[in-house]
C-alpha cells in the first residue's frame, strides 16, 4: 500500500473521489476555486462532488448568505458551513442515507495586485464520519507568505485537499492529522494560528491541545484561547486593542503573579491613550517555560491552563522567547494602540542583558527598537534581593556603566516605569518553592496561592497533588 503521509495532492483527491461514501459540495470565496478545481482535474469527482460555487460579488453573498459587515471572518466561514451543510440535506434526501456528507468552505483575502496586504483568511469543513450521523466542524484561520497571488491560490487548493483528506483518514490522531494537514505546505508558504474541533467525534478532544502543538510543531508562532478554553485567532480577538501582556510560567499561579496583574492593570488604565474599554489582559506562556525535563508535557500545560481560566484570563501560548519579538507580534495586531507588559525586576534584569542579543546585527539596540520603539511601556514589580534580602525594584536597579543613559532615556521617555502600589507581604512568594511545598504533601502552600487555585488544584488534582496526598 502506498504511505499515505507520501500521496500527492491529486492522488489524496483521487482517493476521496473514489471512496464511495464520501460526497458534499464547495463554497470558495476570494482565492479562485483552487480545491474544488483539484478534485475536478483528479478524475471521477462525480462521485464526490454535488456543487461547486464561489460567491464573489457581495451582493450575491449577502442573497446566499445573509448581510455582513466583513466577508473574511469566522463568523462569515461558520453561516457558510450551515448553510451549505443544510441545502445539501434538503436537496438531496435520499443521498443523505447512503453518503457521509461534507461542507467545504473558505473566505479568504489574497494576496491584492499591489501587494500591500497580506494574504489571510478562514477555511473549513463540516462532515461526517458515519452514516446519518450529527456533523463535526474544523475551522482554520491561516496565514498565506507566498509574494504571488497565483501561489497563494495553488497554495490554498493544497491545504484545501489535505483538510478534506485529514478529516476522513487521519481524525483518530491528533499527530496524524496535523501531519496530514501541513503536508507540502511549508511553512514559508503557509502558517495556521487556529484550528477549532468541535461534533460528536470530537467530544474528547481539548482544542486547547491543539493549540499548544501548532506552536510545538512551528505551524504557528503564537495562538490563544479563553478563559472557557475556546480557542481564538489573535488577530481577530486583539484586533485594535489596548493590549496588556504579562509573561511568565505560572506553575503555579501565585498571590503575587495576581498582584503584579492587578497592579499593573491599574496603572496601565492611567494612561492618557488606553481606553478602559478595549483593554485585553493577556497571560502568555513561552514555548521554554513549558519545558520540564526537556520536554514539553501536554498535561502540564493543561493544568496551568486549567489555573489561568478559573481566575479569568485570556491565555497566549508562543514561540517568542525573547521578548521584542513577542512585543514586535502584538504590536501588528494592536494597530498603533498603546500597549503595556508587566515584568518582574529580575525579568528586566535579563532584558538589559546584551548576551541574549549577541545573534543579531544591532545587537541590543535593534532588540530595543523592536521591543520599545512602538507605544509600548513597562511595568516593573520589585522582588526581595535574592542576596541581601531587601527590596529590589527599578529605583534601584542597575545596569552596566554603558547601558545607563539607555536606562535613563527608557525613563525619561515614559518606556520604563515601577509598578507604584504592591503588597510587599507577597514578594517573598516564588512558584518553585509552592511547587515544592505541593510535592511534599504539606499543606502550608495554600497560603501562597489563591483561593481559587487552591480549589483547583485540589479538585482536578494539579501537579501531583493527589497522588502525594495518599501516599
Amino acid at each position: 500500500m502506498t504511505n499515505e503521509r507520501r500521496l500527492t495532492t491529486e492522488e489524496k483527491a483521487l482517493k476521496i473521489n473514489l471512496t464511495p461514501d464520501i460526497y458534499g459540495c464547495f463554497a470558495e470565496i476570494g482565492a479562485g476555486q483552487e480545491v474544488a478545481a483539484n478534485f475536478f482535474k483528479a478524475g471521477g469527482s462525480s462521485g464526490t462532488i454535488a456543487h461547486s460555487q464561489s460567491a464573489y460579488d457581495m451582493k450575491v453573498s449577502d442573497s446566499m448568505y445573509g448581510e455582513a459587515q466583513r466577508y473574511v471572518c469566522e463568523e462569515r466561514l461558520t453561516t457558510m458551513l450551515d448553510i451549505e451543510y443544510e441545502s445539501l440535506k434538503r436537496r438531496l434526501p435520499g443521498k443523505y442515507k447512503e453518503a457521509r456528507f461534507f461542507a467545504f468552505c473558505n473566505t479568504v483575502e489574497s494576496l491584492n495586485y499591489h501587494k500591500t496586504n497580506q494574504g489571510q483568511g478562514w477555511v473549513g469543513m463540516k462532515f461526517q464520519l458515519g452514516l446519518d450521523q450529527p456533523p463535526n466542524e474544523i475551522i482554520l484561520h491561516i496565514k498565506m507568505h507566498d509574494n504571488s497571488h497565483k501561489a497563494q491560490q495553488e497554495t490554498l487548493g493544497i491545504l484545501g485537499v489535505n483538510l478534506i483528506y485529514a478529516c476522513y483518514f487521519a481524525h483518530h490522531d491528533l499527530d496524524e492529522f496535523l501531519t496530514s494537514l501541513v503536508h507540502r505546505l511549508p511553512r514559508d508558504k503557509m502558517e495556521i494560528d487556529m484550528i477549532r474541533v468541535s461534533g460528536p467525534d470530537f467530544e474528547n478532544v481539548d482544542n486547547r491541545i491543539i493549540a499548544l502543538n501548532l506552536v510545538k510543531r512551528g505551524i504557528t508562532d503564537a495562538t490563544m484561547f479563553d478563559l472557557s478554553g475556546s480557542v481564538l485567532q489573535p488577530a481577530s480577538a486583539l484586533y485594535k486593542k489596548n493590549i496588556l501582556l504579562m509573561r511568565g510560567r505560572f506553575r503555579p499561579v501565585t498571590k503575587v503573579h495576581i498582584d503584579m496583574i492587578e497592579q499593573g492593570t491599574a496603572q496601565f488604565l492611567k494612561e492618557k491613550e488606553v481606553d478602559a474599554e478595549n483593554v485585553s489582559v493577556v497571560v502568555e506562556l513561552t514555548l521554554k517555560d513549558l519545558t520540564a525535563d526537556g520536554k514539553i508535557s501536554d498535561k502540564d500545560f493543561v493544568d496551568r491552563a486549567e489555573l489561568l481560566g478559573t481566575l479569568g484570563y485570556t491565555v497566549m501560548i508562543s514561540n517568542y522567547l525573547k521578548h521584542y519579538k513577542m512585543v514586535d507580534y502584538l504590536s501588528t495586531i494592536a494597530r498603533g494602540r498603546q500597549m503595556g507588559v508587566i515584568v518582574g525586576i529580575y525579568n528586566l534584569q535579563t532584558i538589559f542583558d546584551q548576551r541574549y542579543y549577541e545573534n543579531l546585527r544591532g545587537g541590543l539596540l535593534e532588540a530595543f527598537g523592536r521591543g520599545f520603539g512602538h507605544k509600548v511601556k513597562m511595568y516593573v514589580y520589585p522582588a526581595n534581593n535574592v542576596e541581601n534580602g531587601n527590596l529590589y525594584g527599578l529605583d534601584n536597579f542597575v545596569v552596566p556603566e554603558n547601558l545607563v543613559g539607555l536606562l535613563q532615556y527608557m525613563k525619561d521617555n515614559n518606556k520604563l516605569a515601577p509598578i507604584e502600589e504592591y503588597d510587599g507581604r507577597l514578594l517573598g512568594i516564588m512558584s518553585d518553592d509552592v511547587l515544592e511545598k505541593i510535592n511534599a504533601g504539606a499543606s502550608i502552600w495554600e497560603e501562597d496561592v489563591p483561593e481559587a487555585v487552591v480549589k483547583a488544584i485540589k479538585f482536578y488534582e494539579l501537579f501531583g497533588y493527589a497522588n502525594k496526598e495518599t501516599v
